[in-house]
């Protein structure tokens, strides 16, 4: 589950301002690695060029879907987007270590080392939160209910999942997910990693709404 959501000029909040002076020079630094252009990486992310601007130079915040989504784009991980550090290829992810990152009004906690072709995270998504817009995307994903019910839709199909209950499916199958009860919904989430910097990825909407929908 992918992408940006609203390229508002509402300033980030209070609560997300600590995370900018980390994730804006890696956003930039990361893009030089990959060899693209501002506007050829805002592309490829579903952004315009001057939104992905504010969010290098730390006047916007990062929500979770684009996180993914330029992680994807730079063939990297979210942990490295943050400059998460641990030891390299470490297999055991350890409770303690699992400190939670929030943007875009989701929680989330890495599941997984860096530096593999897959990532796996802990994810809370509010209630009314990356609702109605549709993602369509190269990988695969995987997604398991911890707590409270999920509404996914994939392609005509909208099915409701209680806990216990997972789904895998192509990304390319246009799907969009949102918490059905007030609560929200505690996921566990599995997706590939597009290891080409240069991959395309599709988004949907290019200024998708402020309701935008999952990781």
């Amino acid at each position: 589950m992918s992408p940006p959501e609203s390229e508002s000029d509402s300033e980030p909040s209070t609560e997300h301002a600590e995370a900018l002076p980390v994730v804006a020079p890696r956003l930039r630094a990361l893009r030089r690695r990959a060899a693209l252009t501002l506007e050829a990486a805002a592309r490829a992310a579903g952004l315009s060029p001057g939104y992905l601007s504010r969010l290098e130079t730390g006047q916007r915040q990062p929500s979770l879907p684009m996180l993914l989504a330029l992680a994807r784009v730079y063939g990297t991980t979210v942990s490295e987007l943050l400059g998460e550090t641990g030891a390299d290829r470490e297999a055991v992810v350890r409770a303690a270590d699992m400190e939670p990152t929030r943007a875009g009004g989701w929680t989330y906690w890495q599941a997984s080392a860096s530096g593999r072709g897959i990532q796996a995270l802990r994810v809370h998504v509010p209630f009314g939160s990356q609702g109605d817009v549709v993602r369509v995307h190269p990988g695969e994903e995987w997604l398991h209910v911890l707590r409270g019910r999920l509404r996914l839709r994939l392609g005509d199909t909208t099915d409701l999942l209680g806990p216990g209950d997972s789904a895998h499916f192509d990304s390319l199958t246009p799907h969009r997910i949102a918490a059905q009860d007030a609560d929200g919904v505690e996921l566990l989430f599995v997706h590939t990693l597009l290891q080409s910097p240069t991959a395309t990825l599709c988004l949907g909407p290019t200024t998708p709404s402020e309701t935008g929908e999952t990781p």
